[in-house]
Formats: C-alpha cells, sequence, structure tokens
C-alpha cells in the first residue's frame, strides 16, 4: 500500500485487537491501527474524535451493541456509509456467513492469518476506488 491507510478494528477481545495491530502496522508501515473495544466505542470514535477511516474490521459478537447494529449505525451517516466494513467475526454459521457476507465488502472467520487479512484490506480498498 502506498498511501499510508487507517484500520479501525472493533473487537471486544483484546488479544484480538493487540494481534492485529502489531501484526498489520509489522508487515506494512503504510498501515495505521487505531482499536475500539466495543460498538460504543467505535462511534464515539468516529463522533467526537472525528477519525475517518479508510477501512474498518468490525466483530459481530460484541456486548451492547452488536456488530449487525453497528454496522446499520455506520450506513444511516452520509460520512460513514462510504467507509468499507469487513466483518471479522468467530461466527461460522451459514446465516451470518450470507448476511455478512451481503452486508459488508468481506466477511473473516477467525482465527485468520495476518498477511491473508492485510490483502484482503488492499483488495477492498482496490475495489473502492
Amino acid at each position: 500500500m502506498e498511501k499510508k491507510v487507517k484500520v479501525l478494528v472493533v473487537d471486544d477481545n483484546p488479544d484480538i485487537l493487540v494481534t492485529v495491530k502489531e501484526g498489520l502496522e509489522a508487515i506494512d508501515e503504510n498501515i495505521e491501527v487505531i482499536t475500539a473495544e466495543s460498538g460504543e466505542d467505535c462511534i464515539s470514535l468516529l463522533l467526537r474524535e472525528k477519525i475517518k477511516p479508510d477501512v474498518i474490521l468490525l466483530d459481530i459478537m460484541l456486548p451492547e451493541m452488536s456488530g449487525w447494529e453497528v454496522y446499520n449505525r455506520l450506513k444511516e451517516k452520509e460520512e460513514w456509509r462510504e467507509i468499507p466494513v469487513l466483518f471479522i467475526t468467530a461466527r461460522t454459521d451459514e446465516k451470518a456467513r450470507k448476511i455478512g457476507s451481503f452486508l459488508a465488502e468481506d466477511y473473516i472467520e477467525k482465527p485468520f492469518d495476518i498477511r491473508e487479512l492485510r490483502e484482503r484490506i488492499e483488495k477492498v480498498l482496490k475495489e473502492k476506488k
């Protein structure tokens, strides 16, 4: 990736946040990872901090506000609607896979390989252009 890419990772598992942040930033110096531990944190970062990520990696199973609900909130606001969303989830059931693949730009099941994750982020960003 040639320009700095901001990736917002939303997951309630601190290990996933650290792994994704350290992994992506280690293999690609042009990636900056911002983390949020909940849907509320995600919306707060976007609203109050005015962070505008290039892509959002969104867990489906989050406390209080699910990934589906966060996705809906993102699509309600004009300035967030164009941000590509990739669902990252431990849910491997067919219903979640179909809905996630239909709604978001990609659907990635945990555990995933960090290099594959980077490739899928690149692919989504290229398609967006």
